[in-house]
């Protein structure tokens, strides 16, 4: 994937992932690009995706559409995780096959990996013990279609790679309070109670209104309505609960980091030089409770910190073996803490 005219499919283009991928894409002078919203193309009903691969017929396809979210939401919606995750998959990776894309590229998650696997996460870890309760069906709808892209390529000669990365965050991410993954949470949660306690009603508002969970009643609702609202969310003035002991590790990567990796495969390399799958990430962990501390002071708020141990950990620690994605000369350049700085300027801006 070279040549900055080739059709380029990518799907789930207003996720945080796929916006990613096409301000990379445009940075490298690659002008074909093709972006169909949901509303357009539902990717989980099998004649529409091949209807529009027959009319489109794209060169190159990055497949980074995908339902996603953390604890609460993998918890509550699991039989919408494994479905629309499995479906996408099965109808876009069939129908690259079908019309001919010359390369695929299929975005993962580490979640695929068992829980209680060794550290850090080795590509042949896949499937060699139980997997994590609290996302199973997602990872499983993602470990079918690393599975689809390898058996495809064994039985056709298709040249489809998959790649896991670790946790993303970035701009664009979902920062709602009930589906959200961790980081963006936490950056959330600790700026809301610091618009509590300088009592800005108005921010409050916006904000709400802007990245979801507002009071149904709209923005004449009194102080006391959304102080108590938040709190449903373990959000206080003071204060802001978390789920579980915060000792769970995990490692993140900055979703432009993330596009950098995946357009540097596509150019580069092909499956048969990948494997089965790559894991794509920043070689650091840290303790939850860490970040949480980190975010605290990076959004200024002056309030204290508890932990509601109740509630569920999720994996204890999730740190990828990076060394074949190193070998091939790629390595992360953000730092964690600039790319949470980053993130949160963004978060900001957009109010």
């Amino acid at each position: 994937m070279n040549q900055t005219d080739s059709k380029i499919y990518i799907a789930g283009h207003r996720g945080m992932a796929g916006t990613a991928i096409v301000r990379k894409l445009e940075g490298r002078g690659y002008s074909n690009l093709i972006c169909r919203s949901h509303a357009q193309l539902d990717l989980t009903r099998q004649q529409d995706v091949e209807d529009f691969f027959e009319e489109e017929r794209p060169d190159y396809v990055f497949l980074c559409a995908a339902k996603v979210g953390g604890i609460l939401a993998n918890s509550t919606y699991k039989a919408q995780f494994i479905y629309e995750n499995m479906m996408i998959a099965a109808n876009v990776i069939h129908a690259s096959y079908k019309y001919g894309v010359k390369k695929l590229l299929n975005l993962g998650s580490s979640c695929i990996y068992p829980k209680t696997a060794p550290q850090p996460l080795r590509e042949e870890y896949l499937l060699t013990s139980e997997l994590e309760q609290t996302n199973e069906p997602y990872a499983i709808a993602k470990i079918a279609a690393i599975k689809l892209c390898r058996y495809y390529n064994e039985q056709y000669g298709t040249n489809f790679m998959s790649v896991m990365p670790t946790n993303l965050y970035g701009p664009d991410d979902n920062f709602d309070l009930e589906t959200s993954h961790v980081l963006p949470a936490l950056i959330r949660k600790l700026y809301l109670a610091k618009l509590l306690y300088k009592q800005d009603y108005p921010a409050l508002f916006r904000d709400l209104e802007r990245f979801g969970n507002s009071l149904s009643a709209g923005p004449s609702d009194s102080p006391a309505l959304i102080t108590g609202h938040l709190s449903g969310f373990g959000i206080h003035p003071d204060r802001v609960i978390l789920w579980g002991t915060g000792e769970p590790e995990r490692e993140f990567l900055y979703v432009d980091d993330m596009s950098d990796a995946c357009v540097f495969l596509m150019e580069n390399f092909d499956a048969k030089d990948v494997g089965e799958f790559i894991n794509v990430g920043a070689g650091k962990d840290m303790p939850i409770r860490e970040l949480a501390e980190m975010i605290s002071g990076i959004v200024d708020f002056g309030g204290s910190i508890e932990w509601d141990k109740t509630k569920p950990n999720g994996t204890p620690r999730k740190l990828l073996d990076i060394s074949k994605m190193q070998n091939k000369g790629w390595r992360a350049d953000t730092s964690l803490k600039k790319g949470i700085k980053k993130t949160y300027k963004w978060y900001v801006a957009h109010l």
